[in-house]
């Protein structure tokens, strides 16, 4: 077997990166992609890669998700994972979670645990416990960071608005060498959101579509924008219509932006292996592995080529 050459495309939110911080993000969004690689290079699967890929960004608190992830306006994290598997279209997603460190995890265990497809809060909680996901106390998913831009959105001349931009949605889509192709986003959302808020993210077509029939694409950008034209869904339907991925991808975030002026990123791999990673933001950062090149940006126009050998040696000294 292993007809197709297996690729990993990931992308660690879209909006503004600010400068302290790209470094990081760089070195989060290529750690990751060479994990997902890694797994699709062993001929594992690109749903085992996507998670991976994904938990890898949970772990860091450059992103918004899982540790790192932002605060909602009572001061507590509460995250939304989808994970999506291209070849039956089963899906798990989890809203609104607390106190775990990864959700895109629980996501999984959604898909292959339960006939459901979505788990919010309380009951999201339980089925946690029962599968027996150790609990982490709140406090050790809030950093430093997200605690002061929550204080500095609950001053009364602030606009919460103006910091939405720096958003940092994780995600990642791959195809494995047996074609099939997957996809998995997760965030903290939208900082000092109302509690109970759910974003793109945990719903179906809006933060995440994999179907092995056209290909698969994770998003990120202005939430509320992203479910109003259904954007995964979109860039695929478009892919369908005969469009490659970069041409989809550009065509569904110019409705976005014209139709709702909404702003935000994509990456997208289809059914014969093509990918891209774009957005109306000013920035994302985004990593791609594909015939053992790894590529990486955050500006537009901004793409960086090593090897995968070369990538991992400067990977195991630390950036």
């Amino acid at each position: 077997f292993g007809r197709m050459k297996p690729v990993i495309v990931v992308h660690g939110g879209a909006g503004r990166i600010f400068k302290e911080r790209e470094e990081g993000s760089r070195a989060g969004v290529v750690r990751a992609a060479l994990r997902g690689y890694g797994i699709l290079k062993q001929g594992g699967s690109a749903l085992d890669a996507v998670e991976e890929a994904v938990r890898s960004m949970e772990d860091d608190p450059h992103f918004n998700a899982g540790r790192g992830s932002v605060l909602n306006e009572k001061g507590e994290v509460e995250m939304d994972a989808i994970i999506m598997d291209g070849k039956n279209l089963d899906s798990g997603a989890v809203s609104a979670v607390k106190c775990i460190a990864n959700p895109i995890k629980l996501a999984r265990l959604v898909m292959e645990k339960t006939k459901h497809m979505l788990l919010t809060d309380h009951g999201a909680h339980l089925f946690a416990q029962a599968m027996g996901i150790p609990e982490t106390p709140g406090e050790k998913l809030i950093t430093e960071r997200s605690r002061e831009r929550w204080k500095k959105n609950l001053e009364p001349d602030s606009n919460p608005e103006e910091f939405q931009k720096d958003l940092g949605t994780v995600g990642a889509v791959a195809i494995d060498s047996e074609g099939n192709v997957a996809c998995a986003t997760s965030t903290g959302g939208l900082s000092n959101k109302l509690i109970g808020r759910v974003g793109d993210t945990a719903c179906i077509g809006s933060g995440g579509y994999a179907d092995n029939r056209s290909g698969a694409t994770s998003t990120t950008g202005h939430g509320e924008s992203i479910m109003k034209v259904v954007l995964a869904r979109l860039i695929l339907y478009h892919m369908e219509q005969g469009m490659s991925p970069e041409m989809a991808a550009d065509t569904a975030l110019d409705y976005m932006k014209t139709r709702i002026g909404g702003l935000g990123g994509v990456i997208v791999v289809n059914s014969s292996g093509e990918w891209a990673a774009r957005f109306s933001t000013k920035q994302m950062s985004w990593a791609t592995v594909k015939d053992d090149q790894l590529h990486y940006g955050i500006y537009a126009g901004e793409r960086h080529t090593k090897s995968v050998d070369e990538a991992l040696a400067s990977e195991s000294e630390g950036f």
